[in-house]
């Protein structure tokens, strides 16, 4: 069977109640939604994991009010926002620090995965969002706005001293 588009996905899940497709949903951005999350935790696995099944949880109870004003993957991610910066406010922090961004496995992540957390450990929360969404998941500015709902020019401020404390961290850690 031909892989169907997001929007004939969305309409079999919102008409139909159609389990499956709403799988085949979840198979196509369960990465992107956990890589936003870990980036998001610091590399919490366990965290990120509970709050991409609570994404998807939400995705599912609500897709009959997505529009297709913004693509499938947009108005998914605005929920994966939604989802961190209410747990958040629950937890009662502004940030995660590196050391609460738990790395449960054993063998932990390597230096620079280590080193990476660290940088974006140093950003404030909007920075590390609009940096995280745009090198990692290289969403545009505008589509960045879409998802955090922050103006298209303070996205830009955002990237632009994010990226600067990264790399100043990076910097002074022997990395060119």
């Amino acid at each position: 069977m031909a892989e169907l588009s997001d929007i004939a996905l969305v309409t079999q899940v919102a008409v139909f109640r159609n389990k499956k497709a709403f799988d085949q949903l979840v198979r196509k951005y369960q990465s992107p939604v956990r890589r936003f999350f870990l980036n998001q935790t610091l590399g919490d696995e366990q965290l990120s994991d509970d709050l991409a099944q609570e994404t998807f949880i939400k995705a599912y109870v609500n897709i009959t009010k997505f529009r297709g004003m913004a693509s499938f993957s947009t108005w998914l991610m605005r929920i994966a926002y939604n989802v961190f910066y209410d747990e958040m406010r629950k937890r009662k922090v502004e940030t995660v620090s590196f050391e609460e961004g738990g790395r449960r496995k054993e063998e932990g992540p390597s230096s620079l995965k280590m080193d990476i957390y660290s940088a974006l450990a140093l950003l404030k929360p909007d920075e590390r969002t609009c940096v995280t969404l745009q090198l990692i998941d290289g969403y545009p500015v505008d589509q960045i706005a879409k998802v955090t709902g922050i103006p298209g020019n303070t996205v830009k401020s955002h990237l632009h001293r994010g990226k600067e404390k990264m790399a100043n961290y990076l910097k002074q850690n022997g990395y060119d």
